[in-house]
């Protein structure tokens, strides 16, 4: 299956400063933003196996869940229109019903039915009966999880390891990602590699459950460190120190980062390089896993 064409394997970029240097770490970024125009980053990796499941299963319709600035629903509804599915997501917050921005408007031009829903009934998300709920409601459509994170999502991130190791020449001393529901983190660890994991959500300790339930079945996963201090507030929330931040390491790399997801992983790895965090020859390769199109205008 040739989905969207995708440019892989995606390059593998050498960021170098002088803090960098000072510490003595290698430090890559994982260009996984050019994967895809519309389909981007962890978003492709993560919906390859999906997509290709629905497809051998005959489905014709596709729901899932987001809020209103997802990077998945938005990819989904891409995805799901060049496919030829149908598209349904859930949308969490009925009070955006009356109110728009450029992901929904995406999402509305891509043929994706938008279903807002209250926050309250939003996180059911994760209960049978509610999806069960759902589903009949729906007529019985292939359902993908929030962040489209399964065990088939696994597989596909999976993939944008065996590239690194392959790139690099063999494996890397960590592998750093942003974190919102914990499917790429969890889909690094499957394949052995160990992560550094950058929560974009306040409060996100309870994500080391979440990523280590979905390796339980994995054979010899790598280890997790999970980063909770760099949210910046919670979900799509920012200030101006991360725009500045977002500023400066487009002038000095030419890299575009937002401010959801990858800025505030950079931020993070940043800031633990220059507090020493890392023993020098350490090797990094930093996740971008794309979302641009959620980019805040400066």
């Amino acid at each position: 299956m040739d989905l969207l064409s995708p440019s892989i394997p995606t390059p593998l970029q050498r960021l170098s400063n002088a803090e960098i240097d000072k510490a003595g770490v290698q430090l890559y970024i994982k260009r996984d933003d050019l994967i895809h125009p519309a389909v981007s980053g962890n978003k492709w990796r993560k919906l390859k196996y999906n997509l290709i499941e629905a497809q051998e299963r005959g489905e014709r319709t596709i729901l899932t869940f987001g809020g209103a600035y997802s990077n998945h629903l938005y990819a989904t509804a891409a995805a799901g229109n060049a496919l030829g599915f149908k598209t349904i997501g859930m949308v969490r917050g009925l009070e955006l019903e009356s109110k728009d921005n450029a992901t929904l408007q995406f999402c509305r031009a891509q043929g994706m039915q938008l279903q807002f829903v209250t926050r309250e009934e939003y996180r059911l998300r994760h209960s049978d009966a509610y999806l069960r709920e759902v589903a009949a409601r729906f007529g019985n459509p292939y359902m993908i999880p929030e962040g489209g994170s399964t065990a088939l999502a696994l597989q596909g991130v999976a993939e944008m390891v065996l590239e690194v190791a392959s790139q690099l020449g063999g494996m890397t001393d960590f592998i750093a990602t942003a974190a919102g529901t914990g499917g790429t983190a969890a889909g690094i660890l499957s394949a052995g590699a160990d992560v550094l994991a950058f929560s974009a959500l306040k409060g996100g300790h309870f994500l080391r459950e979440d990523i280590q339930q979905f390796v339980t079945e994995c054979k010899n996963p790598g280890n997790l460190t999970l980063l909770t201090d760099y949210h910046f507030g919670g979900y799509a929330k920012w200030n101006h120190e991360l725009l500045a931040f977002m500023q400066d390491f487009r002038s000095e790399f030419g890299i575009q980062l937002e401010q959801v997801y990858t800025a505030k992983m950079f931020y993070g790895l940043f800031d633990l390089i220059q507090k020493g965090y890392f023993k020098p020859g350490t090797t990094i390769v930093a996740v971008h896993t794309g979302g641009l199109q959620g980019l805040i205008k400066t």
